[in-house]
């Protein structure tokens, strides 16, 4: 009876820490994917969830090729359109070209009368950054 309570723990035990790996692999695969050409895609949809706009989460998916940053999308959200689309226009493309080392302590101003969406889209770049520099 011993025996088969040991098999049983050490078989649970090895499930949890296949699952844990698993785990852990599949949201770095989530958040950064590498493209054929070189392109490192940062998706910030996980590392931004408590990111809050004026209406919830404003995730990203910032493109980084060679050390720069080559453009940066917004990604499905629940802001208001008139006011992010003034944020998209004017903001996103505040980063591109830049080195990814330079962008990550850029002081980028955000666009008027979107205070609060333009407050997470700069902080969920940052992450991005943050994310791509250490994997």
């Amino acid at each position: 009876m011993k025996k088969r309570i040991f098999i049983f723990a050490a078989i649970l035990c090895i499930g949890m820490v296949s699952s844990i790996i698993a785990t852990a692999k599949s949201s770095h695969s989530e958040v950064m994917t590498k493209k054929a050409d070189g392109t490192y895609i940062v998706n910030t949809t996980t590392l931004g969830k408590d990111i809050k706009g004026f209406r919830g989460n404003t995730p990203l998916a910032i493109y980084i090729k060679k050390g720069k940053i080559v453009e940066i999308k917004a990604l499905a959200n629940q802001e208001t359109p008139k006011f992010f689309n003034k944020v998209k226009q004017g903001l996103l493309n505040k980063w591109n070209g830049m080195k990814v080392r330079k962008a990550q302590h850029a002081q980028i101003d955000g666009v008027t009368g979107a205070t609060y969406s333009s407050k997470a889209v700069k902080e969920n770049v940052k992450r991005g950054i943050s994310y791509y520099l250490t994997h």
